[in-house]
């Protein structure tokens, strides 16, 4: 369910309903009105105020309620000296105990806070700024930043000031929530119709007109906290005569946890009976979140007539007070939330321009990430062919050349040279005619290489030496390409 019903009250409830003390028994006509069972007690349950801080809270005000004296202290202080800081000024008077468990629930809350910064801090990307933790918990003003070790008379003067402040704007808050969540389902119904052909659109719209009809056609509701109001649950939810009607007797029955208050959560439930009139959660036409609102509406209706002095509490003496007033007995008719639309068409002409600029920013941070991410894409091939081109330089550097030696004053391979010392050596004679020396030596010719070069006629001698080196280079190049791999 969008809103919960478990919207407690806050830094007042929390001390009241911790330490005040049974509420006085008023009589009752036994013969009109049903004794309940008898079941053990139970203490009250925990209190949610809502607030992100809520859990340090009730930690503080708990180890604060087992002193004996700041008890009795809170006790007999009223609300104005509590929100003035009055009551602060006893935490010097607590016990020793006491005091060193607030100095470890301070360490432990600035430790959590600094947990939170930092997770946010990784969250938006920056990991590689430094973080000021001192600066960003400034805050967080229920808590003396400047010191982080020990829980002083500051301290409870300030969760008391920002427990009080932030639960006065809590409704607020819940109000424009729902403002949004109002305007966001209106957008998506018509975005939802732009996609629809001409006979779809009119009937969905026919749809629509017909389920509003059908949603606003229930029963009258009362207005909130009328007689008329507190008698249908006197007598549907309590089983009683509405004749016998007594403000005092219900205003008993209804404070479930006998402190003497109707606190936040005690109101909203008065309200359950009037809400069904409007909200079934199994029609189509019944928003639930609504329904949630509108309880919202009604218990601050409420309060604002009856809680006199403004603590978010409302005492028997108010509740008694109330029910004398003309409001009380002839009451205005109430407006549901479809009476009362929840944002005008101004709201919404610039809910759907924010909702355009955020898709136009968002479009433009994707194309901007797809350009980043192409452009990462083109860098990695350029890496991936280097890398290739490296292996294939390494691959031919590791293959060995064949070495040249000179034997006989004449270049041959080293295989070459190993094949001729496994050879008988001929001695031929020197007056063997050149033909027969050029026969000899078959290799060297058919690579072009010369002789030697006695071999050659007087005054060539310079040249060959020319055309000698020339070949000895080719012979070399062609001997690297044969041992080399082929590329592809």
């Amino acid at each position: 369910m969008y809103w919960s019903r478990a919207f407690h009250t806050g830094w007042v409830l929390l001390l009241f309903q911790l330490m005040c003390l049974e509420a006085v028994p008023i009589s009752m006509d036994k013969t009109k009105v049903k004794e309940p069972e008898k079941k053990p007690e139970e203490p009250p349950a925990s209190v949610d105020t809502g607030l992100h801080y809520d859990r340090y809270l009730r930690e503080v005000i708990d180890f604060l309620e087992k002193d004996q004296h700041f008890r009795e202290k809170l006790h007999n202080t009223d609300m104005e000296d509590i929100k003035q800081g009055k009551l602060a000024k006893e935490l010097d008077f607590v016990s020793h105990h006491v005091r060193t468990k607030l100095d470890e629930l301070k360490r432990q809350e600035v430790n959590r806070l600094r947990t939170l910064i930092k997770a946010k801090q990784d969250l938006e990307g920056g990991n590689d700024i430094a973080v000021d933790h001192q600066a960003l918990l400034k805050q967080f003003e229920y808590l003396n930043h400047m010191n982080p070790h020990t829980f002083e008379v500051d301290d409870l003067d300030r969760l008391i000031k920002s427990a009080t402040k932030d639960l006065e704007n809590y409704d607020k808050e819940r109000h424009e929530e729902f403002k949004r969540y109002e305007m966001m389902k209106e957008h998506d119904r018509r975005e939802h119709l732009k996609t629809l052909d001409d006979e779809d659109r009119k009937k969905e719209e026919e749809h629509y007109e017909e389920m509003k009809k059908k949603h606003a056609d229930h029963p009258k509701v009362n207005h909130p906290g009328s007689q008329n109001q507190l008698k249908e649950v006197w007598e549907e939810a309590d089983g009683l005569d509405p004749e016998d009607f007594d403000p005092k007797t219900f205003f008993n029955l209804h404070d479930t946890n006998g402190d003497g208050f109707f606190d936040e959560q005690e109101l909203e439930a008065l309200f359950t009976k009037e809400l069904e009139k409007i909200y079934d959660p199994t029609n189509e036409e019944d928003d639930m979140v609504e329904m949630e609102e509108e309880r919202l509406r009604m218990r601050e209706h409420v309060m604002n007539e009856v809680d006199s002095n403004k603590d978010r509490l409302v005492s028997l003496d108010e509740f008694l007070v109330a029910t004398k007033k003309k409001e009380f007995l002839e009451p205005d008719s109430w407006e549901t939330l479809e009476q009362n639309q929840a944002y005008t068409d101004e709201e919404m002409r610039e809910f759907e321009e924010h909702l355009a600029q955020q898709e136009q920013d968002l479009n433009q941070k994707a194309v901007d990430l797809q350009k980043q991410r192409d452009e990462l894409q083109r860098q990695q091939e350029q890496l991936n062919a280097q890398k290739i081109e490296l292996q294939q330089v390494k691959s031919i550097e590791g293959n060995p050349v064949p070495e040249i030696h000179a034997v006989d004053n004449q270049l041959h391979t080293e295989q070459e040279v190993q094949q001729q010392e496994h050879q008988p050596t001929h001695h031929a004679p020197q007056d063997v005619p050149q033909e027969d020396h050029v026969q000899q030596n078959p290799d060297l010719a058919q690579q072009g290489l010369p002789l030697t070069h006695q071999d050659l006629a007087p005054g060539h001698q310079e040249a060959a030496q020319g055309q000698h080196n020339l070949r000895l280079l080719q012979h070399l190049h062609s001997c690297v390409q044969r041992s080399s791999p082929t590329r592809i």
